[in-house]
């Protein structure tokens, strides 16, 4: 959103000349510059006439001029390059049978339209990653209310077989949740659950029993009329225990939606815009380390107003918290609908700068605003470069910035991402290695907001497929490459898509998908490929931080000359939380050189990889320096 500019002129300076005067003017120019162009064209005709003439004349040979002629680059996938990674759908075989519930009766209320979130855990500490779907309910005067439909729990019992075990942990609470983030508040060694509401947030501890609601006491439910994303965990201030960032959308409620009686035909109610509500500022909690919370994002820096209205400018739906800059402290990438992306520079003493517009992510290739939706952010080529997809509205390329940490500019056309993508809207969006080659692909989850957005816009449909980008690496001329249908399996099926993360369900090594879809049916996707690669999945553990899982912490694997850089984050993509533990896929490669950890605070380890076994997981437990 670009603020308006502010312009005073002295009275009786500056007058505009009139009219008839100026088209005048006009005319006479146009008549000059008409006539220079036909005097300028007639000497450059003479002039080549007289050259012609000396390379024919006097016995010379004529001189033939030959220009090769370049074909376009083709477009279609190469299917002889492109592995062969199909994705099953196993939803139902694995016992996932929830089903979001969106709140829409036909009064068309916003919320309706976003979805929830996702997220992979290991609750129990088995080893193996579990899976907690959010859920939203119906409104309170709806003829439905009072119909519990509350978010679901389940258990894996280590091959990607679920179990429901929301009522036996006490996840039961009825509510408009949004967006989730797990992280190990305490420090017990338990993975604890935030969820983002369309009203009060909740947190719930996980102790040996079930989990505990402690929202009150630690003092992060927020406003009840605020509208909370896509929530983070990370020790942005270094003090081993995890802060909290909650991004909040826009301001809504049931009153001004009805009001603002949107239309796309002319007749009928439907969703509206954002660009019709005002935003709102994100909360930003510091962990005091005793089990409460303080808010902190005005006193940090957090809050950006149009200088003109003072109304808050951010309408965030999601975020990544990513050391961009590589100064050793986590900073915070914010995807906003409408308005321009923010990028929160930690300056290491508590306070951010928001430095979107200078860095370069704050708009698209043409200088606009998109309607952001999914985030993240990765080193893409294995090199210092890094990569920001952020998944936009329909007609919308997603955004791809490249940089070095200090200046991005958006690069999807180049890299291959723009056009595909255009036509789609998009949600969750991540950098994950689908086909363990040791290089990130890229996937995005569609779907339109207007069930009957065909009969407005034949272009358009309700249920959109997913799309899977397979990176080529960085010799190739652009660095992604689609995945057709044929070869993508179940990923491509049209759904309403959201949220969307990863994780390896069933202890293969390779990374299975859940795509969530507002008002339906998830869609729990088996990654099954064969292609032999090798691969390792590590899990850091510090058991002298209170963030023992040590979230926010790089990983580089060096081998065969090539060094992987990977972040232990879980939050990226939209809503949603991707496991814990990093996979590492290496293609061919059966050894691995070197790995090296840069913990939280800073400090590196070297980890030995002298019987380092591949094709395994392993934990790498943090050793007094």
């Amino acid at each position: 959103m670009t603020e308006p500019e502010t312009r005073s002129e002295d009275e009786g300076l500056n007058q505009p000349e009139p009219v008839e005067e100026q088209i005048q003017d006009d005319e006479i120019i146009g008549i000059v510059f008409r006539r220079s162009l036909i005097a300028i064209a007639v000497l450059v005709v003479i002039g080549l006439l007289i050259w012609l003439l000396t390379l024919t004349g006097g016995g010379r040979k004529e001189v033939i001029i030959q220009k090769e002629v370049v074909a376009p680059q083709v477009l279609v996938a190469d299917l002889a390059v492109l592995p062969d990674v199909p994705f099953n759908d196993v939803t139902l075989d694995s016992g996932i049978e929830f089903i979001h519930e969106s709140g829409a009766e036909g009064e068309k209320m916003l919320p309706e339209t976003m979805g929830s979130g996702v997220a992979f855990l290991d609750y129990d500490n088995d080893g193996d990653q579990d899976l907690f779907m959010v859920n939203s309910t119906s409104w309170p005067n709806s003829e439905n209310a009072g119909t519990a439909s509350p978010s679901a729990l389940y258990e894996n019992d280590g091959s990607g077989i679920f179990r429901d075990v929301t009522k036996t942990v006490g996840l039961e609470d009825d509510f408009y949740g949004t967006g989730v983030a797990i992280g190990d508040v305490d420090g017990d060694g338990r993975r604890d659950i935030f969820i983002a509401a369309v009203g009060p947030n909740r947190l719930y501890l996980n102790r040996e029993g079930g989990f505990v609601d402690v929202t009150a006491s630690a003092g992060v439910a927020g406003g009840d009329r605020m509208w909370g994303s896509s929530p983070a965990f990370a020790d942005y201030d270094q003090d081993g225990d995890l802060d909290l960032l909650v991004p909040n959308y826009v301001e809504w409620s049931r009153e001004k939606d009805l009001a603002l009686n949107f239309t796309l035909n002319g007749t009928d109610r439907a969703y509206g815009p954002p660009k019709q509500y005002a935003g709102s500022q994100p909360y930003l909690y510091r962990n005091n380390g005793d089990g409460t919370f303080e808010e902190v994002s005005e006193a940090s820096g957090l809050h950006v107003v149009n200088s003109a209205t003072g109304v808050p400018v951010g309408k965030s739906l999601a975020v990544v918290p990513v050391d961009v800059d590589r100064d050793g402290w986590i900073d915070f990438i914010v995807a906003n609908d409408t308005t321009r992306n923010f990028l929160y520079r930690n300056l290491g003493d508590g306070t951010f700068e928001e430095v979107g517009s200078r860095f370069g992510v704050a708009y698209d290739d043409r200088g606009q605003a998109t309607g952001a939706m999914g985030i993240d952010a990765a080193h893409y080529r294995n090199d210092e470069l890094m990569g920001i997809g952020i998944g936009n509205f329909a007609n919308e390329m997603t955004s791809f910035y490249v940089g070095d940490g200090k200046l991005f500019s958006d690069e999807a056309i180049l890299e291959g991402i723009g056009s595909p993508t255009r036509p789609l809207l998009s949600f969750g969006l991540f950098f994950f290695d689908y086909d363990l080659d040791g290089r990130l692909d890229l996937f995005q989850t569609n779907g339109h907001l207007e069930e009957e957005i065909s009969q407005i816009q034949s272009s358009q449909k309700y249920r959109q497929p997913g799309q899977l980008f397979w990176n080529a690496g960085p010799d190739q001329p652009s660095c992604f490459e689609i995945v057709p249908p044929e070869s993508a399996g179940d990923l491509v099926t049209p759904i309403v898509g959201r949220g969307a993360a990863y994780a390896d369900i069933d202890s293969d090594g390779d990374l299975d998908l859940v795509v969530t879809q507002a008002g339906d049916r998830p869609l729990l996707l088996r990654n099954e490929q064969k292609l032999g690669h090798h691969w390792i999945r590590i899990k850091l553990h510090d058991p002298g931080s209170a963030n023992s899982n040590a979230i926010g912490a790089w990983i580089e694997l060096k081998a065969d000359g090539i060094t992987q850089r990977r972040q232990v984050m879980p939050t990226r993509s939209y809503l949603s939380q991707v496991e814990l533990p990093v996979t590492f896929g290496l293609g061919k490669i059966d050894a691995v050189d070197s790995i090296t950890v840069i913990w939280p605070d800073g400090e590196r380890q070297s980890v030995s990889v002298n019987g380092l076994g591949l094709d395994k997981a392993h934990t790498i437990v943090r050793t007094s320096s």
